[in-house]
Order: structure tokens, then sequence, then C-alpha cells
């Protein structure tokens, strides 16, 4: 009988963390008493931070008059902090509030402190898991009861991604400056971690995929290589547009859990007992 495989499709410093939190909680639960499931690394997309002087000095010419500020995911979060090395608190006479999207983001913003000064940093997110995405924190910005025509928004990003938050701040009548401070590299598809994806029984595979770009990029490869094997695979999603990605690109079967690690661990362990 051969051994069920969970792919883990983060970038690989996250999905190392993933992979650590989810051993355990396979290891304390016990649902994999007879044969451990073998957990593989696919990371579809690097996220590559962007180094220059001069994007450093825009962000920080950006943040002067900014009303607010969001951060549309941990690596935005990261790639910023990266390239400012400065605290937060020292871009502008006044304190910039933060809007970001889900839990792993406000954490991100706590390993800088931010939210810790002695006058915190307010930092406004979807209160629950359920809505945490670019809807979500619309919703809650509205309770700000903000008069978005005199209110100048930077949107911290990666290249490409939705623009959704954006179109929808700038119909509210919100001046908006989008800076992009990082890119995703897609892997190669010469990279030795896809002979292990070749090699594996994907009728006995969950796929944990947490990016709707990661899985547009996944369909291009598996056109090629293992269309028809995807079929009988499953997906698990934190959000219906990568499950809506992951259906269109011919996975057999997705199931939608909610956003956060915890969510998708709980539904990976509900997997592993009842395939």
């Amino acid at each position: 009988m051969s051994t069920k495989t969970i792919v883990i499709t983060r970038p690989s410093g996250q999905a190392r963390q993933l992979i650590e939190v989810l051993t355990q909680a396979i290891e304390k639960s016990g649902v994999a008493k007879r044969t451990f499931p073998e957990i593989l690394s696919l990371p579809l997309l690097t996220i590559v931070p962007k180094d220059n002087l001069a994007l450093a000095d825009h962000i920080a010419s950006a943040l002067k008059d900014a009303d607010l500020a969001i951060f549309v995911s941990p690596n935005a979060i990261e790639s910023v902090m990266r390239l400012l090395e400065r605290d937060w608190q020292d871009f502008s006479k006044k304190i910039i509030p933060i809007g970001v999207m889900g839990g792993s983001s406000k954490l991100a913003l706590q390993n800088h402190g931010i939210g810790f000064e002695e006058t915190p940093t307010p930092i406004v997110i979807p209160k629950n898991n359920e809505h945490w995405d670019s809807e979500g924190l619309w919703q809650e910005l509205q309770g700000l009861k903000w008069d978005w025509s005199n209110k100048k928004i930077v949107i911290f990003k990666g290249e490409g991604g939705r623009d959704w938050l954006a179109d929808t701040l700038n119909k509210a009548g919100a001046t908006i400056e989008t800076i992009s401070t990082y890119t995703r590299i897609p892997l190669d598809v010469d990279n030795p971690a896809w002979q292990a994806i070749g090699e594996m029984d994907f009728s006995k595979s969950l796929w944990l995929l947490t990016s709707s770009e990661a899985v547009r990029y996944l369909g291009d490869i598996a056109k090629d290589q293992f269309a028809q094997t995807l079929g009988s695979a499953s997906a698990l999603c934190p959000h219906h547009n990568i499950a809506d990605a992951a259906e269109l690109i011919g996975f057999g079967e997705v199931f939608t859990t909610e956003p956060g690690d915890e969510a998708l661990i709980k539904a990976t362990l509900a997997w592993l007992t009842i395939s």
C-alpha cells in the first residue's frame, strides 16, 4: 500500500515552519499510527525582496504624508522592513495606522515591535478569520467612518496579484499609491523537487495550496507533465479564490478551509483520518 503524501507548496522558508508544526500535530494526534505520511516541499514560487536604495527612499517619501499603510502579506511586511531598517513610527510626524488581511501579517508586524510601542500603532485586521482577505479588510476599514476623499493610502504588495482593494479604495475617493516590494520567481521545471512529485501516488496526495498565482503556475506545469494524474489528487485551500483556481487546473477533489495555519492543519488531520 502506497504512502499518503502531503505536498506543501509555499516558499521554502514558510514551508519549513509549516512542515514542523504539521509533523508535530500528526504525531500528537495519532492519526498516522500505521504509516506516517510523506510530507514534500514543492516551493512553486520563491519570494525575492527588492533591494535598492531608490526604492527605500521612495517608500520613506510616500509614508511622510500617508494616512494608512496596507500590507497585503507577511512577505510585503518583511521586504519593507528589510529595506527601511528604521522604526515604523519614525517615518511620519503622526502615527500611521496599518491594515493587514490576516493573522500571519499581524504576527509579522508584532515581530518588528509594531503595535507594542509606547503609543501603539493601530493595526486594522478583519476580526473573524473567515474574512481574512481583501474584502474582509475593506469591511473593517469602512468601520473607521473616514472621508476617503482626503486620505492617502499606501499599499505594499508583490508584483502582480489582486488589485481589488486598491480599486475599491480608489472608487471610494482615496488617493492610492501602490508600491511593489518583492517579486515571485516560479520553480524551475528542472528542479529536483519535481522528481518526488512524479514518483508519488497522486490518488493518495493532499496538496496544501495557499496562493492563486502558484496554483496557476502549477497548472502550466501539469499540462506537460501530469495533467491526467492531477485529477485523482486532493487540494486544500484557505480561500475560495484559490479553490476556484485549483478546480480550474483539474484537481479531482478540492476542499476549502478557513484561513490560517491552524485551520489548514486541522483539515489535513481530518483528511488523513478519512482518506
